[in-house]
């Protein structure tokens, strides 16, 4: 081969590893790489719900998930995401609140009835005021994802109806002014605690009781060391799920179509399953000799609802927000 001949094979060879450089890296644009933080255990119900998101949308985008908080810290999802660090998160609304005082409403107590209520505001001209107020601090809401219903879980056994039976009880709630108001706004005396701790605080009789889903009771075994779980109802727990606004504004509309489907059809089912666990345990607590009991709820609610209007909480709500929150419920 003569130098000439030698020169136009490599010229020809660097001109084809060009062009697929720069195939490959459209490639890659067209397919962008989405990394979704969450707090949620692997054998959690909502993994399970990312899972299928990111099976759903893989000719579309990368989508890895990383759970038990490995990528991103608990509670710096939503900074990470407004840094660019991170694309995707579960994001704690309380976390939104201490940025946009005004979403400190869906953190209220007996806010929302159950998880058809809450995807019934999401769904509405709340839910759009709401997520307006989310993208003016850079995240796109793409849906709020149910973990359960929020219930009061005693040692002592003494019968609860109102408000006023939970008066002088020790709850355990957890750390923050929004959280330990909220176990005022049910007339208990709340402690805050790690999540931790609570076990052997209960079963050494430092705190009198503990506020979580019936899912959290059971992981936790709270039911070896309390005598019964008062169906209160007091918060419908969720968390959002949220990803860069500047990103999603630079998707395609079918790759955004792509995404919010599989996002809509894997919470829907997400919700339903939590749902369904939430009744198989009231049997399972019941036969493992705690009493599981509805209160008067309305007392509760009212109690409730008057502590937060009377508090510096609701100085920040919308106005008229939490009539046309009410007026959504079933």
């Amino acid at each position: 081969m003569t130098l000439i001949t030698r020169r136009t094979a490599l010229a020809a060879s660097l001109v084809g590893a060009c062009i697929l450089g720069m195939t490959g890296a459209a490639s890659a644009q067209d397919r962008p790489t989405l990394r979704l933080s969450s707090v949620v255990s692997e054998n959690d119900i909502r993994a399970e719900a990312f899972a299928e998101i990111a099976e759903a949308v893989k000719d579309q985008f990368d989508l890895q998930v990383f759970n038990g908080a490995t990528l991103v810290a608990q509670g710096a999802e939503l900074t990470s995401i407004q840094r660019g660090n991170l694309e995707m998160g579960l994001v704690a609304p309380q976390t939104i609140a201490e940025q946009v005082p005004e979403w400190s409403i869906v953190t209220s107590a007996y806010l929302f009835d159950d998880a058809a209520h809450l995807k019934a505001v999401f769904d509405s001209d709340v839910g759009a005021e709401l997520a307006g107020m989310a993208e003016d601090i850079g995240i796109h809401i793409l849906a709020p994802v149910y973990f359960g219903t929020r219930q009061v879980n005693l040692a002592p056994d003494k019968e609860v109806m109102t408000p006023q039976d939970l008066s002088g009880i020790t709850l355990r709630m957890p750390g923050g002014d929004a959280w330990q108001f909220l176990g005022e706004a049910i007339g208990a005396n709340p402690t805050p605690l790690a999540y931790a701790e609570v076990y052997t605080a209960l079963q050494t009789g430092a705190i009198d009781g503990q506020d979580n889903p019936l899912p959290n009771d059971y992981n936790m075994k709270f039911y070896e060391v309390t005598n019964q779980i008062v169906l209160t109802g007091h918060l419908v727990g969720f968390d959002v799920l949220a990803i860069g606004k500047k990103l999603w504004d630079g998707f395609t509309p079918e790759q955004q179509e792509a995404l919010q489907s599989a996002v809509d059809a894997a919470i829907a089912g997400s919700t339903e399953r939590h749902l369904k666990r939430e009744e198989e345990l009231v049997s399972f607590f019941k036969d493992e000799g705690l009493k599981v009991y509805e209160p008067d709820r309305a007392a509760f609610r009212t109690y409730a609802q008057q502590k937060y209007l009377e508090s510096e909480f609701a100085e920040s709500w919308p106005e008229g927000m939490l009539e046309k929150i009410n007026a959504l419920a079933n």
